[in-house]
């Protein structure tokens, strides 16, 4: 777990703890915060994977293993899967007959540009055979649920949402809408898929605007232009105090699931500018909340719009978007539903067998 998953799975194992007794089994990344475990509940039960790896290695089957030990010695009511490796690794530990399983891909790695076509495909028929199994899937956005459709019809989706409550904690509720400077950042791993080509192109394009790129990564060597500032990896509560300062999101993603860093910065009030990708498309609506685009042309141009002067209409839009929608409390509630109703289900069917 790192960046927006590690996000992500913070605010629903956090909001499920009140009502559930929650157990997380992971592995840490480079860009998992040292003292990843201080942003759990303490009534969060966390489990380390040894063998969790990001590639494809022998570690998979010590973890296949590994992962059902730890199913046997919890006992759970349910299993929730997140992201490819335990989706795959997890819809085959587990059959789905007795303890129902969800799985969310947090982004499909098939949908990745930066692997050769013999991986997608592989990546895509791994994902088609593990649909086959019994297990339901929840996507994080309508994009990917479409993608989801494709592979199984036992699908639907449960929008992210953040925790405001956190960001105002760490901001001590200071006014984030003031815009201080109108600085152009981002924030996420210097990585293929966040586009490090594309943004340096629109930093190179307005030389006189600062450019700020939160985070690191492998492609650090791509931001050349002068005006960019990489400041490396920071934690959660400097990334978001660094947020407050700026006033312009620019997210050049590939491809995405639904960015929590995108959601962030509209609940902080920032000016979205975002790639026209399934993901970052199925929050903003272009000109309404914030800005898609295609093109350098349209980043650039949007940007300098920005500049000559700020539109409060669309950054109030966005930040309605998080407090009606795309927030942690309505997100816990829907999976909270969901769980139940499957609980339910499964009692009422057992029920049955047992009067039969």
């Amino acid at each position: 777990m790192g960046g927006g998953v590690f996000t992500y799975i913070i605010s629903l194992t956090n909001g499920l703890s009140e009502d559930f007794d929650v157990y997380v089994a992971y592995a840490v990344r480079k860009q998992t915060p040292i003292n990843y475990k201080d942003y759990f509940n303490k009534n969060v039960h966390l489990i380390k994977v040894n063998n969790f790896t990001r590639q494809i290695s022998i570690h998979d089957i010590k973890a296949f293993f590994e992962i059902k030990k730890i199913c046997k010695n919890v006992n759970p009511d349910i299993i929730h899967l997140h992201s490819s490796k335990a989706g795959v690794l997890g819809r085959w530990a587990f059959n789905g007959k007795n303890i129902p399983v969800f799985y969310t891909p947090h982004g499909y790695s098939f949908l990745m540009s930066n692997i050769s076509p013999f991986k997608k495909k592989l990546y895509r028929f791994m994902e088609f055979i593990s649909a086959k199994r019994n297990c339901t899937t929840i996507s994080c956005s309508v994009g990917e649920n479409r993608e989801t459709q494709k592979l199984t019809s036992r699908a639907f989706h449960v929008d992210n949402g953040i925790n405001v409550k956190d960001i105002d904690a760490v901001l001590n509720n200071q006014d984030s809408n003031k815009n201080k400077s109108k600085v152009v950042f981002t924030i996420g791993r210097i990585s293929t898929q966040k586009g490090p080509k594309v943004f340096n192109k629109i930093a190179e394009s307005l030389p006189n605007t600062k450019f700020v790129w939160i985070g690191d990564g492998e492609l650090r060597s791509q931001l050349t232009s002068p005006n960019i500032e990489v400041t490396g990896w920071k934690n959660r509560s400097e990334a978001l105090k660094l947020t407050s300062k700026y006033g312009i999101f620019l997210l050049t993603s590939k491809w995405e699931g639904l960015p929590i860093s995108l959601l962030e910065s509209m609940y902080m009030k920032k000016v979205c500018v975002v790639s026209n990708v399934s993901g970052n498309n199925n929050v903003i609506v272009d000109g309404e909340n914030g800005y898609l685009c295609n093109s350098i042309n349209d980043y650039v141009n949007a940007i300098k719009r920005i500049l000559v002067d700020t539109p409060n209409n669309i950054v109030n839009s966005a930040y309605n978007n998080i407090m009606t929608h795309y927030n942690s409390n309505i997100m816990v509630k829907e999976y909270a539903n969901i769980y139940r109703e499957k609980l339910w289900e499964i009692k009422s069917k057992n029920k049955s067998q047992n009067l039969n």
